[in-house]
């Protein structure tokens, strides 16, 4: 079994989307992700998985706690333009509205925000599953979700 035929199966499977960002020494950082996933309710624990090559691992590391902006089914070009590589960071908040918030920022009009403190990490071969307590919770719009299935986002 390869990597490459893990990643085809679990393709047809839908995974909800949001986009994870962390401020280090004043800069700013954010990927997209389909691996947040609730872990417990007491304490309030989630977590999501970074790839060790991705550009914003280290600095979610250092952050030491990170933001989630849970996307509407119609944000799918924020979630293509997070999940971007190569962009340096300044760059990549170019055109985004966003607002500052304890964690990181927190992108406008998306479904909810969660603030988390990282309180584990686990090496999980070419990733790292962040554990985060939730600090802070905030609902946004009432609307569908977006998921990523098949290659592509749609909405839910």
């Amino acid at each position: 079994m390869t990597g490459e035929e893990l990643r085809e199966v679990m393709r047809r499977f839908p995974s909800p989307v949001a986009v994870v960002t962390a401020a280090v020494e004043g800069e700013r950082f954010g990927l997209t992700v389909g691996s947040l996933v609730s872990l417990s309710l007491t304490p309030p624990l989630v977590g999501i998985s970074i790839g060790k090559d991705s550009s914003s691992h280290e600095p979610i590391r250092r952050a030491g706690g990170w933001a989630v902006s849970l996307l509407t089914g119609s944000q799918a070009d924020v979630a293509q333009h997070f999940a971007r590589s190569g962009i340096p960071p300044v760059a990549l908040w170019v055109g985004v509205d966003v607002r500052d918030g304890p964690r990181g920022p927190l992108l406008d009009e998306a479904l909810g925000w969660l603030e988390c403190r990282t309180v584990s990490e686990h090496e999980a071969g070419d990733h790292t599953i962040f554990v985060g307590e939730v600090e802070s919770i905030e609902l946004g719009v009432n609307a569908e979700g977006l998921v990523y299935k098949g290659g592509t986002f749609h909405p839910a």
